[in-house]
């Protein structure tokens, strides 16, 4: 086919990359009316969209052969979306994008991109007179194509010009849109980063659930899917729990086994868990969950470490579940851990997002932002609903296990979670999550900590000096000095 130069400021928004997610994304946008520029480097994705889906019956859309066309059709002030792969293609697409821009005009990236990346990139538009907008968008290809979670960062005055088109083209929740606008710079893509921390601790900690629940009950995949349809009925209402359910029933049409038992076991990543825990430990804040979710994938794929290891004997007890009320209390026993890890890891989330809000002063409303996630995206939960509650009624709340809608409930289910942790220590069944959310809890309810010691440690060796409890100041132990005096050193 044959694209012809487009009619100068014909669109209203315009979708640069045509990969599923910009495809789709770009469909959503005409499919509720806006009048949507698309392109593509290689111009057969472009022809390939109009071919398949440029008859009118999805809206309208206004291909272009190049870049120059492309912006040329955009209306003022112009907004282009850019779906590329992260990095250097983004930095690359922006640059070409800002140079055919004008003061006023507005670039969004809507890929998967680092923050701080973000971050430099709305500085450099800013200096040209441009607005840069990095927002996070999830749902996967289905979200991109009937409604995601949005989550736009970037100025007040570009969410005034793109906000009520995001608004209308996401997901959903009761009649509010799952969009909101989360902060400066790079504030939306922070989030979306967290998010995906928070969706790879979700999905390993119901992986072990899963491995529990076989190893104890002897049971079919079949058979445990119907466990976690019925579990996705009450607190554990999640999609994650949901597709769970609908993986462990498939069947493999060329073997006729389960399908996940054809599935070689070895998880791959994209890196925004990574990223997640970088971050993490950069702002000094213990998201011990998503680390251990991330570390899980890494240790999968250690396929030579794997085959070393399998010779050494573990010195593991089986499980002994025959009796029918054993089995029963430990299905609830699973179930009940599984919700408090779950808690545990969204709290920690949202932790390192305030810490990331106060670091490059941002202003997120957590409220809002749980809100958001009620639909659309890979970790939307019934329990998100409290979770807005909670952060509403308390916007500076320091811990959200310990608010009110999960305190009493997080404190019921803490003897079902030390049971699971022994039980799959003694069986030698791994738990990364399961167990790093128990040790968590521990820590941050503890009285007194053994960093005490660790911080005498330091000033041993390196004479980093300790805080006393019983008085002020900055202490430094002589500890090669008999006697051992001490040096108050402010």
């Amino acid at each position: 086919m044959t694209i012809d130069t487009p009619a100068p400021a014909s669109a209203d928004i315009g979708v640069y990359g045509l990969g599923v997610m910009g495809s789709n994304l770009a469909r959503n946008l005409a499919r509720n009316g806006y009048r949507t520029a698309v392109t593509n480097r290689s111009i057969g994705r472009t022809e390939k969209l109009i071919t398949v889906h440029g008859d009118g019956s999805e809206g309208t859309f206004i291909p272009s052969a190049s870049i120059d066309d492309f912006v040329a059709s955009l209306e003022r002030p112009r907004v282009a979306i850019i779906m590329v792969q992260a990095g250097a293609a983004t930095d690359a697409v922006m640059e070409e994008l800002a140079e055919r821009m004008e003061p006023g005009d507005i670039i969004v990236d809507c890929g998967n991109s680092l923050f701080t990346d973000t971050i430099r990139r709305e500085a450099r538009a800013r200096e040209r007179g441009l607005h840069f907008v990095g927002a996070g968008v999830s749902g996967g290809e289905e979200g991109a194509l009937w409604g995601p979670s949005i989550m736009p960062g970037g100025t007040q005055e570009s969410y005034d010009r793109l906000g009520p088109m995001f608004e209308k083209i996401s997901a959903h929740y009761e009649g509010e849109p799952c969009c909101t606008h989360i902060g400066e710079n790079g504030a939306g893509h922070f989030v979306k980063m967290v998010h995906n921390g928070i969706e790879y601790a979700d999905m390993q900690v119901i992986a072990e659930a899963y491995d529990l629940l076989r190893h104890g009950l002897g049971a079919s995949p079949a058979e445990l899917a119907d466990i976690f349809s019925s579990w996705n009925e009450g607190e554990l209402n999640s999609y994650l729990i949901e597709i769970t359910a609908e993986v462990l029933r498939q069947v493999d049409a060329s073997t006729g086994r389960p399908l996940v038992d054809v599935i070689v076991d070895q998880a791959s990543q994209k890196g925004t868990g990574k990223w997640t825990v970088q971050t993490a430990l950069d702002l000094a804040v213990p998201v011990t969950g998503i680390g251990e979710a991330t570390f899980a994938r890494g240790a999968s794929s250690g396929v030579k470490q794997r085959e070393a290891a399998r010779p050494l004997d573990g010195q593991a007890t089986a499980l002994d579940l025959s009796d029918a009320s054993a089995r029963d209390a430990f299905i609830e026993d699973v179930r009940q851990a599984l919700f408090t890890s779950k808690i545990v890891a969204y709290s920690q989330g949202f932790d390192e997002i305030s810490e990331g809000a106060a670091t490059y002063s941002w202003t997120i409303d957590k409220g809002a932002l749980a809100k958001i996630w009620r639909a659309g995206c890979i970790i939307r939960a019934g329990f998100l609903a409290d979770i807005t509650a909670a952060y509403e009624g308390e916007p500076d709340l320091p811990l959200l296990l310990a608010s009110a809608p999960f305190a009493s409930r997080i404190e019921s289910a803490i003897p079902s979670l030390r049971r699971i942790v022994a039980l799959a220590a003694q069986a030698g069944i791994p738990i990364p999550v399961f167990a790093s959310s128990l040790s968590y809890f521990d820590t941050i309810r503890a009285d007194r900590l053994p960093a005490a010691l660790v911080q005498g440690q330091r000033d041993f060796f390196g004479s980093h000096t300790y805080h006393r409890i019983d008085r002020p100041g900055t202490f430094h132990t002589l500890w090669a000095v008999e006697g051992r005096p001490e040096e108050q050193w402010d």
